[in-house]
């Protein structure tokens, strides 16, 4: 499908699967619950009628044919890219000169998931962004002295600050982003301090889980959420490292049912491996509403 306007605005795909589940009063009361404890420990977030999600990158760690690397736009109040791997600057310019982004999330140091951060700093710096308005850059825990670190490395020092407004996200405690709430819960990925995370207007919800293995606070992280977008790079968990880093899509599954998710769309997956019938597996350029 040929980037451009038409491919970044997508095309809507069917509630489709055996996984499509409709809005309950328990699931209700898990996301007021989420919400409860937001008010307590973060900024409150307003509620809107559509929260949408662009797929503009999906591929695992090794680039699928003519695909660029994870990056997830959300649009409700404004507009908050969840990851920046290579290729994703690229794909969100077929649609606009420069992004117009308010905020970019970045999960975990993995070259896939924050690759295209290095050419946002020039092209905003002395190309077609140079006039656009500072995205808010939220990073891991001691995000701001890697980036600083890199600097040296590819450049200065304050490379990264001079384009972006640099913040850093803490663990299980929510923060404001583009008019959304999001909360970062720490997540197992090998050895790397990785987090998903959890994005909401207030009324919809929906989680990403970056890049993670097994683990209950994956369950904890897609609570009742109307959307958990998940990985699922593997296609055995037995083929994995130790310790583990990634999920099988039968792992995504029973993380899936074993949080009461509304809908499940698997992502970061090869493209040669196949998916059981009524399994969603996301593609660049989809769109969906929340």
């Amino acid at each position: 499908m040929p980037w451009g306007k038409q491919a970044l605005q997508g095309r809507r795909e069917p509630h489709a699967g055996i996984l499509g589940r409709a809005r309950t009063p328990q699931r209700a009361a898990g996301r007021a619950a989420w919400a409860r404890q937001s008010c307590r420990t973060g900024p409150q977030v307003g509620k809107y009628t559509r929260v949408k999600l662009t797929v503009v990158g999906c591929s695992p760690a090794w680039p699928n044919p003519g695909g660029a690397q994870s990056g997830y736009l959300v649009e409700g109040p404004g507009r908050v890219l969840l990851d920046c791997g290579p290729g994703v600057l690229a794909r969100l310019r077929a649609g606009e000169v420069w992004p117009s982004i308010d905020a970019i999330v970045v999960t975990h140091w993995h070259l896939d998931h924050w690759g295209d951060l290095v050419p946002w700093v020039w092209g905003a710096m002395v190309g077609p962004g140079r006039r656009a308005e500072q995205p808010e850059l939220w990073l891991p825990p001691g995000g701001t002295e890697r980036l600083a670190d890199f600097g040296t490395r590819l450049g200065w020092e304050d490379m990264f600050a001079s384009v972006f407004s640099l913040r850093e996200y803490a663990d299980a405690r929510p923060f404001a982003a583009a008019g959304l709430e999001v909360t970062a819960l720490e997540l197992p990925h090998y050895l790397l301090q990785t987090f998903g995370v959890r994005v909401s207007d207030g009324d919809r919800t929906l989680a990403y889980s970056g890049d993670t293995g097994p683990s209950d606070r994956l369950v904890e992280l897609a609570r009742d959420v109307d959307l958990f977008l998940c990985e699922a790079t593997l296609e055995r968990a037995e083929y994995d490292g130790a310790p583990r880093g990634h999920l099988s899509a039968d792992e995504a599954v029973e993380a899936f049912r074993a949080a009461g998710a509304r809908r499940l769309l698997l992502t970061h997956r090869p493209q040669e491996l196949s998916l059981g019938a009524g399994l969603e597996q996301v593609h660049d350029g989809l769109e969906v509403d929340v």
